[in-house]
């Protein structure tokens, strides 16, 4: 990672951990609604609406930058789409606030991000 290692590694490992709490807070609303809460990798990378690139490492770290802002800017878009079924197609107000709050998260991370591209 170059010069900016501890910098791109704290940023990233605060990525991560907005992410795995997100991702619990997820697995509880699903449940709470009744559903099952998927939890294999198998399970995820089939649900994933990411693209992955197995076998090709970012070649520096603008590009390791630009996949995980185009990651947050996928799971935006998601999120807003979730957002206006929640409240226009099954009238859930509970939903379409937790995904506002998860979409705000995503919206912060992604600026975050930007800023290394000016």
């Amino acid at each position: 990672m170059g010069d900016n290692f501890m910098e791109l590694h704290k940023l990233f490992e605060s990525h991560y951990e907005q992410v795995q709490e997100a991702i619990d807070n997820i697995a509880e609303r699903v449940s709470q609604l009744g559903g099952f809460a998927i939890g294999t990798t198998s399970e995820f990378s089939k649900n994933s609406s990411l693209k992955e690139n197995p076998g090709k490492n970012p070649a520096n770290n603008l590009e390791m930058i630009q996949e995980l802002l185009t990651d947050h800017e996928t799971i935006i878009k998601n999120l807003r789409k979730g957002l206006e079924d929640s409240d226009k197609k099954y009238s859930d107000q509970g939903t379409a606030d937790f995904l506002t709050s998860l979409m705000e998260d995503h919206e912060k991370m992604a600026w975050t991000l930007r800023r290394y591209f000016k």
